[in-house]
């Protein structure tokens, strides 16, 4: 009991002194505060970019490979002559792999043509992306339907004239018409629309099934040429849930080198691309933008930390005569020491809470105009809390022991 009144009271004489000093006291949080700003800021917008990335790697899958002609990621003095002169991924290579691949849960052989145009009667959406598919789609994409059913076996095989739309296509051509059963036209042909997908928004990047169309393969081989490097023909691989990714991709490059006929130790012409590839880029980068907001912000703390501690000087030599006082009643010297370093916590704690009101009202401003919502999740707020009550002791402890260390005959006298 004695240890909290102790506490309370250094408190009590801490929150009076800064409340008879505003101007000083405001003074002193701007450094802590913008300091605490720019670290917490930093920090809340990776970790909202990191989660909306790894929301993106789960709708692509993180068990799921793309087999292509040009890779993702390309060294310093990378010779392009080579990966122009590689074949696309041919539906040969779609048959053999999957009939020969055994960790795969799904494979599918795919093609894409953008700002095409759809139509139903007077109405007519521009800009979508036409997207054709072989059966195991559903496998190796994640996605929803608001309302019809997905392909049949037989509607894939035979190329029958049906398809799937996004909830933009729905909503720009039907309003609140049910379009399941409707025919529409799209690539000069007539098909019947069989399910919608569920609206679900554009990812970080910039991937979404809500402007997309979607038709079996084999119906779009009577349309377009689907070898054509202009569709940007893969082949999508998603591994089976028990199976690592490094096992399926393992897998997967040495039968494409069976199939391509590559003898050992020759150069591969084709490429595996996973989500990986991009998010540990972005990994890397988060690190660096990390870094660079400790750096920024922490020279910012550092000068907020120096301010703290010469106003706490300032505010020794100010009641020197009061400390005099105090210990001539019978203060010990640990009751000085704690009363001002409490003060030096207490006014670190209010420059990192105005902090992370500025954090979350430029994360509010930023939201509304961009549409990018960061995130101040409670980890950040701890860590801004924990950062200011660090600043404080370090701030505060000099100037207090000070204090605590004062001969109380003296201190009256000054």
């Amino acid at each position: 009991m004695i240890i909290f009144r102790l506490i309370g009271e250094s408190f009590r004489f801490a929150f009076d002194a800064l409340r008879q000093n505003k101007l000083r006291t405001m003074l002193s949080l701007l450094a802590i505060t913008i300091g605490i700003f720019i670290v917490i800021f930093v920090f809340s917008g990776v970790d909202t970019f990191r989660g909306k990335l790894q929301s993106s790697v789960d709708k692509l899958g993180s068990n799921t490979i793309y087999v292509q002609k040009w890779p993702w990621s390309f060294s310093d003095n990378y010779p392009w002559w080579k990966y122009m002169n590689r074949p696309q991924p041919s539906l040969r290579d779609f048959a053999n792999l999957r009939e020969r691949m055994e960790n795969a849960q799904g494979i599918t052989f795919e093609i894409s043509t953008s700002d095409r145009v759809i139509k139903y009667r007077s109405n007519s959406v521009e800009g979508i992306t036409v997207s054709a598919a072989s059966h195991d789609f559903n496998k190796t994409w994640n996605f929803e339907l608001q309302s019809g059913r997905y392909f049949t076996e037989s509607e894939s095989n035979y190329g029958t004239p049906v398809m799937l739309m996004g909830a933009d296509i729905a909503q720009g051509l039907f309003g609140s018409e049910d379009p399941i059963g409707k025919q529409v036209q799209v690539l000069g042909r007539r098909l019947t629309v069989i399910g919608v997908f569920k609206k679900e928004g554009e990812d970080i990047f910039g991937t979404t099934l809500d402007k997309n169309v979607n038709i079996p393969i084999n119906f779009a081989k009577g349309v377009l040429d689907i070898q054509s490097e202009r569709y940007g023909p893969q082949i999508t691989v998603r591994g089976k849930d028990n199976v690592t990714l490094e096992e399926v991709e393992s897998e997967l490059q040495g039968l494409m080198r069976s199939i391509h006929r590559i003898r050992p130790g020759q150069e591969e012409d084709f490429a595996l691309n996973k989500t990986t590839i991009i998010s540990n880029k972005l990994d890397s980068m988060f690190v660096m933008v990390n870094w660079a907001g400790w750096i920024i912000g922490g020279f910012s703390i550092l000068v907020g930390g120096f301010s703290i501690a010469n106003i706490m000087f300032v505010s020794v030599k100010e009641r020197t005569n009061i400390i005099g006082i105090q210990k001539s009643l019978g203060a010990k010297n640990y009751f000085i020491l704690l009363q001002f370093v409490f003060e030096s916590i207490l006014l670190c704690i209010l420059g990192g809470l105005l902090g992370l009101l500025l954090v979350y009202l430029v994360a509010l401003v930023v939201g509304l105009g961009t549409g990018f919502y960061i995130s101040l999740g409670i980890n950040n707020i701890v860590l801004g809390i924990g950062i200011s009550v660090i600043i404080g002791v370090i701030s505060g402890f000099w100037p207090a022991y000070s204090a605590s260390r004062l001969d109380p005959v003296e201190a009256i006298r000054s």
